[in-house]
């Protein structure tokens, strides 16, 4: 299989795949809070094992440490400004100030994020398959509760069933002109992977510390932490899984 279309199959998997999965457990599961408790605590295990297991070593393989730890910095603090001008803003949970003011608010920073997602997918897989395998498990895991959560403020907000669903759906789809846009450049100009690579693990790291970890902190009973940390452990595994499987 040539690797735009392992590029195009995994963006959509991580786009398109993740809202469908989630609208459909959303609509016919009745433990909607605690399944999207339970998919947040192992994503941001995903996240953080791609992040340090996949991405970063991979960057440093192909520049220098003071660059790609720079380039990391940068990306955090970029993800950071991006969050607080409110273009790029996830949640979870269906009382977020920030959805509730307006739903094209949630469609746009759908559409920003799925477009980042899939130009981290090409970026992977263009370094190597494996990552890419690896990366794109990552994103599908942390999609996935973000669409439920999304989907769910959609309808709260006076969207219907069929609207929320639709608008979801387009807005998903700009993961594919990232990923194209990321396979036909960063093809020509391989002096940018590393830089992507080191930029994608900041958005991974961000996602995880700054957005999820404070939603699992919600619940302070010492059963509900002891479950999180052993999901957060199986996304980490899983990842590991996968790194191992490349050397």
């Amino acid at each position: 299989m040539s690797l735009v279309l392992w590029i195009l199959i995994f963006s959509l998997l991580g786009s398109v795949g993740a809202v469908a999965g989630a609208s459909t457990v959303l609509l016919f599961s009745e433990r909607r809070r605690t399944l999207v408790s339970s998919l947040v605590s192992y994503a941001t295990g995903t996240l953080l094992g791609s992040a340090f297991l996949g991405m970063i070593p991979k960057a440093l393989d192909r520049s220098s440490p003071v660059f790609v730890s720079a380039t990391l910095l940068i990306g955090i603090l970029l993800f950071f400004l991006l969050e607080k001008l409110v273009i790029w803003r996830h949640c979870h949970e269906e009382n977020c100030e920030t959805h509730t003011r307006a739903g094209p608010l949630i469609l746009i920073g759908d559409a920003f994020h799925n477009f980042v997602d899939g130009t981290v997918i090409a970026a992977a897989f263009l370094s190597d398959i494996n990552l890419g395998l690896v990366t794109s498990v990552a994103v599908i895991a942390h999609e996935v509760p973000q669409e439920m959560g999304d989907f769910a403020i959609l309808l709260e907000s006076g969207y219907t069933r069929k609207k929320a669903l639709l608008y979801n759906l387009i807005s998903s789809l700009t993961s594919l002109p990232g990923a194209m846009i990321a396979y036909y450049y960063l093809k020509t100009v391989e002096a940018c992977v590393p830089f992507v690579l080191a930029i994608s693990a900041a958005s991974f790291v961000y996602i995880a510390l700054a957005d999820l970890i404070p939603h699992l902190h919600k619940k302070t009973d010492l059963r509900s932490g002891i479950y999180q940390l052993f999901l957060l452990i199986c996304g980490v595994g899983t990842i590991l899984v996968f790194v191992m499987r490349c050397h």
